[in-house]
């Protein structure tokens, strides 16, 4: 493992640690390929390879999950965003990632203490009658507390976890290192591009860590929801909220993970599937901005079959763009045209080097497997389990947004058929396909559309003029320079320059063997060492003339090898 895997000597003790752990749960292996063994061993570090793995029985993403448990919030994070990412893992790994939970032993309130204090700019008696120094709920990266203003309004207080900040840090340059071994030392890993996931995760994670981006995410769909009745987004109070705390309203009501107070309520659990499933497709579809992990945890019915969402720390956003991508894509497969969806799928993979007639193969029986199947009965989530199979086969590595979107509606269509075995996703997409391919089409839009584009095009028009007289300017004052990157033609060049040195030589040597020849004839003049001096100096020309001879010959000899 080379010196710049680790940034840092400090990384050094938690890069041990995380090693003993894939050790100890059979996947020693993996540490030894990438080379964290040496560094260690450099480092003073004595690994005993030979001890018996832990739960060596076990399948390999078994241990691995248990791996990730076990070093904690970063890993267990990275491990659940892997969950979403069919793109890059099978099935069977996703589903056994997504057993993963956050669920750890609290930290002592005490702990928690001087966060809070910073965070109200106060002591807790000064704004809450009742705060609540057992936790409510209990996460790696934060845990959450009951309690109640002053003025009798029930809130929640989540506080992130002291000091995970530096753990978080140290474990994602330990992360980009690894990522940046694996693509060197791991040629079949490269196709997946882990140093582009592990910055994806990155960026993820610090958002996760601002506790007070979670609240700004909370006001936008509170604002996304304002009209809606049956949707309830929790009231957030910034003057409390900072990096590490935010206070959000407490909503009571039956959480979805229970279906026996479900039934209990008296509340429809078929009418809750349609109006979750509607709230879902209307921040992915209408909004661009939703909820990426709507699971029975994060959901909660009151009366009258209202729905309330919470934890929002996970949010994706799809710009318009990406939107009529996923609007292509599904309309292409009920329309049965592989054309498009060809399109769509290119566009995923950006500039990533496909094989672009096998890719139209693919989507063509993909296409084709569905075309006799009636839209009812059309399950979306293996419809997406297919498409990220064939992005999988072909290496194509989704953008993070379209990962968390199929994992939502997954996650979506097996909450709908928990509560309604009857419930179809396929039924409540398409009014939203058909109202986004009419608005996409509808005069207003092409006026906007088309209105864009021609300014777009008189705005080029308009600098033709102005960037040919600065083309000129530069060709006046001799400052116009054109590069050209031609490797066939430098190549050639030094082809020629080597063929032009080897009929230089074969010159001189021919010159030298007939020049020789003709010295040796004269037998007049001095002598050396009884020799006449011509002869002498006609066979120093025919040994000259033997050498370049050599010389051409292996030259010719090696450029024809190379």
């Amino acid at each position: 493992m080379p010196a710049s895997a680790v940034s840092a000597v400090r990384d050094l003790p938690r890069l041990h640690e995380i090693s003993l752990v894939f050790i100890r749960h059979g996947l020693g292996d993996l540490v030894r390929r990438i080379g964290v063994a040496g560094v260690l061993e450099r480092a003073g570090q004595i690994l005993q390879w030979g001890s018996a793995a832990k739960g060596a029985q076990l399948e390999p993403q078994q241990r691995l999950r248990q791996a990730l448990e076990e070093l904690g919030p970063t890993f267990i994070k990275l491990g659940q965003m892997l969950s979403t990412r069919e793109d890059l893992l099978p099935p069977k790994w996703t589903a056994e990632l997504a057993r993963l939970h956050s669920r750890v032993a609290p930290v002592p309130f005490d702990e928690l203490l001087p966060a809070v204090k910073r965070a109200i700019g106060a002591v807790p008696s000064d704004v809450f009658l009742d705060l609540e120094r057992e936790p409510f709920g209990s996460a790696s990266i934060a845990q959450v507390h009951r309690a109640t203003l002053l003025d009798g309004t029930p809130v929640v207080l989540k506080i992130r976890r002291p000091g995970i900040e530096a753990k978080v840090e140290a474990d994602l340059r330990i992360l980009g290192h690894v990522a940046q071994l694996i693509e060197s030392e791991l040629p079949e890993a490269r196709r997946y591009q882990p140093t582009r996931v592990v910055a994806e995760f990155r960026r993820s994670l610090v958002r996760e860590l601002d506790l007070a981006a979670e609240a700004r995410n909370i006001e936008r769909f509170a604002r996304n929801f304002k009209d809606d009745p049956y949707v309830l987004i929790p009231r957030v109070f910034p003057e409390w909220t900072s990096s590490a705390m935010n206070v959000q309203e407490r909503i009571e009501g039956v959480s979805g993970e229970d279906a026996a107070a479900i039934a209990r309520a008296g509340l429809d659990p078929k009418l809750l599937a349609r109006r979750g499933a509607d709230s879902v497709l209307k921040m992915i579809l209408v909004d661009g901005f939703f909820h990426a992990d709507p699971h029975p945890g994060n959901v909660i019915y009151l009366p009258g079959n209202r729905i309330a969402m919470i934890d929002f720390g996970m949010a994706g956003r799809l710009s318009p763009a990406r939107r009529n991508q996923i609007v292509d894509l599904l309309a292409g497969l009920a329309q049965h045209d592989d054309e498009a969806m060809l399109e769509v799928l290119l566009d995923w993979a950006g500039e990533d080097a496909v094989d672009e007639e096998r890719l139209a193969a693919d989507v063509g029986e993909l296409a084709f497997d569905y075309a006799d199947v009636p839209l009812k009965d059309i399950r979306v989530a293996q419809l997406l389990q297919r498409v990220t199979a064939v992005v999988r086969e072909h290496g194509i590595v989704l953008p993070a947004d379209l990962t968390l979107m199929f994992k939502a509606l997954i996650t979506l269509e097996g909450l709908g058929r928990k509560y309604d075995p009857d419930f179809r996703l396929v039924d409540r997409l398409k009014p939203f396909l058909d109202r986004a391919i009419a608005a996409r089409y509808a005069p207003g839009a092409v006026a906007r559309r088309g209105g864009t584009n021609l300014a777009r095009f008189l705005g080029l028009v308009g600098s033709v003029p102005r960037d040919l007289g600065r083309l000129l300017k530069d060709a006046r004052r001799g400052r116009m320079r054109m590069d050209l990157d031609l490797k066939r033609l430098d190549s050639f060049g030094r082809k020629l320059d080597s063929t032009i040195d080897r009929i230089t030589i074969g010159i001189m040597t021919a010159s030298l063997v007939i020049g020789s020849s003709i010295v040796m004839t004269v037998t007049s003049g001095p002598r050396v060492a009884g020799i006449p001096f011509f002869t002498v100096l006609g066979l120093a020309g025919y040994l000259l003339a033997f050498v370049n001879s050599v010389w051409i010959i292996v030259s010719i000899w090696r450029s024809r090898r190379d």
